[in-house]
């Protein structure tokens, strides 16, 4: 589980990147991993692109879109939002402000499905790390973090077993 306040400026474009597989960077500044958008759908550009609004705040970016409503526009007092996300197995869950906007299960037939169907579809190795690092994205916006926590999630048994070898579904 990570869970993060953040609070961008007026036009913004930002995200918390986690799966991060630093093989796949691609210069300084690169980090490539599935994203959860951070950005200000009505006067950021991004939020126009992509497919049915799946480039907007708490989407998974470029991948399966997120509603909005009126949770998106709840700030605390100094204009920060939480953002959390929830990662079991291949489970995967987007909050944002203590509601949850999304979830998924990557590497099932839908996720290569989306994946081939937008910005990733050139990109086979795109999020298919299983685990990597987390990235505070600096889109050249200001933006700002504060309260990061990272929990670990107990696993069934107290052990765990690979079954997803990072690179296709026969791991």
């Amino acid at each position: 589980i990570l869970k993060v306040d953040f609070k961008i400026t007026e036009g913004a474009n930002s995200g918390i990147k986690y799966f991060v597989d630093p093989d796949m960077n691609q210069g300084e500044g690169s980090a490539i991993g599935c994203e959860f958008q951070i950005l200000d759908d009505e006067l950021h550009p991004d939020a126009k692109l992509g497919v049915k609004g799946n480039r907007t705040q708490g989407s998974l970016y470029d991948l399966i879109p997120s509603p909005n409503g009126e949770w998106d526009n709840l700030c605390d007092a100094d204009g920060f939002k939480t953002a959390m996300v929830v990662v079991m197995g291949n489970h995967v869950e987007h909050w944002l402000n203590g509601e949850k906007i999304l979830e998924f299960e990557a590497w099932t037939d839908d996720w290569f499905e989306r994946k081939g169907s937008g910005k990733w579809a050139h990109a086979p190795e795109y999020g298919l790390a299983s685990e990597g690092v987390i990235c505070l994205q600096d889109h050249g916006d200001p933006a700002s973090f504060k309260n990061i926590k990272i929990r670990p999630l107990p696993h069934k048994g107290g052990q765990t077993e690979n079954l997803f070898n990072g690179k296709d579904l026969t791991g």
